[in-house]
């Protein structure tokens, strides 16, 4: 199963949106405090996150209570940078891997990307644009892990399947 990393994460759109692509493929969600916003039940439920009760969600205090509880975590990582020296598409995910996202506003801290610098990749595109909507990253992260993984426990066909 694939968990995804939000570290420091401040805008709870994003967030919601990625728990949603976590509901969606079964991944787990793990955010790593400062969080910009209130994930309490009473939160969600104000929110209208219906499908919150469909993902796993767990918070640390912050990375080192995250590798403390999951030293696992240090072994099959990967970090999502602007800043990393390769494309995406170079990296072998296992299924159950660790993708690492930043914060929308500095992305990861510098001293964890240094740490692991060759587990850096990031999506390619043109100079001039600053990055993707974080949860658009996060989506083509976790597809391309799983597309790598061939889908496991996923549906490969919807309804119209049924026509043919």
């Amino acid at each position: 199963m694939l968990n995804i990393v939000l570290v420091e994460p401040e805008i709870p759109m994003n967030t919601g949106n990625i728990a949603r692509t976590c509901a969606a493929t079964g991944s787990r969600l793990h955010l790593v405090e400062p969080l910009g916003f209130d994930v309490s039940d009473r939160a969600v439920k104000r929110a209208g996150l219906d499908y919150w009760h469909l993902v796993e969600v767990t918070v640390y205090t912050g990375l080192d209570d995250l590798f403390v509880r999951h030293p696992e975590a240090a072994d099959d990582l990967w970090l999502a940078t602007t800043k990393a020296p390769r494309a995406y598409s170079e990296a072998r995910f296992s299924p159950d891997c660790w993708l690492f996202f930043g914060k929308e506003t500095a992305g990861l801290p510098l001293e964890f990307r240094q740490a692991h610098r060759d587990r850096c990749v990031r999506l390619p595109m043109v100079s001039e644009a600053r990055s993707l909507n974080l949860a658009n990253s996060a989506a083509i992260f976790v597809y391309e892990a799983l597309r790598q993984n061939h889908f496991p426990g996923l549906l490969g066909f919807g309804e119209m399947a049924e026509d043919h």
